[in-house]
């Protein structure tokens, strides 16, 4: 039998996941507002894309990287779906995965309501990132037809003002959307560090943890950070005359 006392490291255990979770987003979200980062940096680049769309009298290769973005999202939104078919196909036969589960090394035996309630909130995250990376689809669509609807080099009747609030609107759509497409693969790994509970409370603790440190490097202190920011230009050394 398990009693009250058992259930506190659980949880402690979901409260420190919430708390990750939502507090580094927030952080994440500060920080990015004076700091270089993955977030701030591309948005730079999409504010030059469109830019240079707005001079180009062909724009099938940026309706086609926008379609590519937006099969990426609706890739990982199907496979959401396929691991919710999973995660509810467990649950429905939960005496056998707790079972099967005990007989793994270092797994502390749970009651079966409290497997039931580690799927279930597993699931609550899965669900979470399908919200997630279809409103990432939906606002790629959104800026598909931006990118339709942007003025073509020879109108005259448009301003350069015009075209500049225009190109820095379509940059602000795409990054919308990219962030979201970021809220949801953060929601893949906070979901895999939920497998780490079916070990026991403390590994998922610190498994929660180390994902924290994961992205707080890759967004803010990753190598490829450091080339979009801090690559520098050769200078250009003007060719010699020939004799």
């Amino acid at each position: 039998m398990f009693s009250a006392d058992s259930y506190l490291p659980h949880l402690f255990a979901v409260i420190w996941f919430a708390l990750c979770w939502g507090g580094y987003t927030r952080y994440a979200t500060w920080k990015g507002r004076d700091t270089p980062c993955l977030a701030s940096i591309m948005h730079l680049y999409r504010e030059d894309w469109m830019r240079r769309l707005l001079l180009r009298d062909s724009r099938i290769a940026d309706a086609s990287v926008i379609g590519s973005l937006e099969r990426s999202a609706s890739f990982f939104a199907s496979s959401t779906l396929i691991i919710l078919a999973g995660i509810l196909t467990v649950l429905g036969s939960s005496e056998r995965a707790v079972s099967l589960l005990a007989e793994l090394p270092f797994v502390q035996v749970a009651s079966r309501e409290l497997s039931e309630i580690k799927l279930l909130c597993l699931s609550v995250v899965f669900v979470y990132a399908f919200f997630t990376f279809t409103w990432c689809m939906r606002q790629y669509n959104f800026a598909a037809v931006l990118v339709g609807a942007a003025p073509m080099v020879g109108e005259r009747h448009v301003t350069e003002q015009e075209r500049k609030a225009f190109a820095e609107r379509v940059a602000r759509v795409i990054s919308l959307a990219a962030n979201q497409f970021n809220f949801g693969l953060r929601a893949y790994y906070f979901g895999l560090a939920m497998l780490a509970w079916f070990i026991n409370p403390w590994v998922f603790m610190l498994v929660t943890a180390g994902v924290v440190i994961v992205l707080y490097r890759r967004e803010f202190h990753s190598e490829v950070l450091e080339v979009m920011v801090y690559t520098p230009t050769p200078p250009l050394v003007p060719l010699k005359e020939e004799k």
